[in-house]
């Protein structure tokens, strides 16, 4: 299922022998700008061997290859990283230019910046599986219409039946990975939560700044799942959620959309936190849900997101689609 893989990218590998070789590069969480760290892994895609290109995008700069890594099935996406205001003093007279076309006042080059300015953000998910492919992997999209009975009957069977692995999430809640990224945590057991940079977020700059807000409690697989007995939880990620990106990134709450997804990408409750005006994936009308929204729909129906029909995209191969298909609700 399309939207149902991890689609925060961990680009980490489970294998005794990759784990070795793949090493994320880490952030340093105390100054507060997120910046890599010093030493180069240049063996990581050395011997990564290409076996199709899955879709790229030419508008978002970005190219998502399957392939081979050590022996293992490995999806790997680059994607070029935006220009900074603060290097753009160094990028005028460290580059060079080579001219292209001068018409009149018009001119256009090609411009070659110094490496360190010229980066790809690189994420490696590895091993992959083929749910992790066919997300990537550019394909026509359906939109369908969810009622509460059809969560019971068709989406909830299908969902307990894959038995979609959200152990890298625990492994963040219990700081058995990603620790130093974490940007603000409340531990409470019952409204508590993390809130860490989505791996889309390279964190150098605010223009497309991405958190995630997860959970502490872990029997909330998605919107279906909440009512009035949650209010305390999700008012409490909103409020704080804020104030910690105010505090550290000083972005106020009225430059942030802060939302949920329907069909979420993994099934575990988290909040999407992201800059207003940056066209995050997945922050269109058809599948985001803003937290403001949420909370006031449930303190006027405790029930609301249990019975009423809710909307989503699905793939051509998803299997839930061929679920709603296959009872003739599509």
């Amino acid at each position: 299922m399309a939207d149902t893989t991890a689609k925060r990218e961990p680009a980490t590998v489970e294998t005794d022998e990759l784990t070795q070789k793949v090493k994320r590069a880490k952030t340093d969480s105390e100054n507060g700008r997120g910046e890599v760290g010093d030493e180069f892994e240049t063996d990581v895609l050395s011997g990564f061997q290409t076996s199709a290109v899955l879709s790229d995008s030419a508008r978002e700069k970005t190219i998502f290859i399957r392939g081979k890594l050590a022996d293992e099935d490995a999806v790997v996406i680059l994607e070029k990283t935006p220009i900074r205001e603060d290097t753009l003093a160094e990028l005028f007279t460290g580059s060079r230019l080579k001219l292209e076309m001068r018409n009149d006042i018009y001119s256009t080059y090609r411009l070659q910046p110094p490496p360190h300015l010229n980066e790809i953000k690189t994420t490696v998910v590895c091993p992959a599986t083929e749910k992790h492919v066919k997300k990537y992997q550019r394909q026509e999209s359906f939109l369908v219409e969810e009622t509460g009975e059809d969560y019971k009957t068709i989406t909830l069977p299908y969902i307990q039946k894959q038995s979609f692995s959200v152990q890298w999430v625990h492994n963040i809640l219990e700081k058995k990975a990603e620790a130093d990224r974490i940007v603000f945590e409340d531990p409470d057991k019952e409204v508590g939560f993390v809130l860490l940079p989505d791996f889309k977020w390279d964190q150098k700059q605010a223009d497309d700044l991405y958190l995630i807000a997860i959970t502490h409690q872990r029997n909330i697989k998605s919107l279906r799942d909440l009512t009035s007995d949650h209010l305390p939880l999700l008012q409490n990620i909103f409020q704080k959620g804020k104030e910690a990106i105010l505090q550290r990134y000083n972005l106020p709450a009225s430059k942030l959309r802060v939302y949920l997804h329907y069909q979420p990408s993994y099934y575990h409750l988290h909040v999407h936190f992201t800059k207003l005006g940056y066209e995050a994936p997945g922050c269109g009308v058809e599948r985001a849900h803003f937290l403001a929204d949420v909370i006031q729909n449930l303190q006027a129906d405790t029930q609301y997101y249990k019975t009423r029909t809710l909307y989503f995209p699905l793939r051509a191969d998803d299997g839930l689609l061929s679920k709603f298909k296959e009872a003739g609700r599509l």
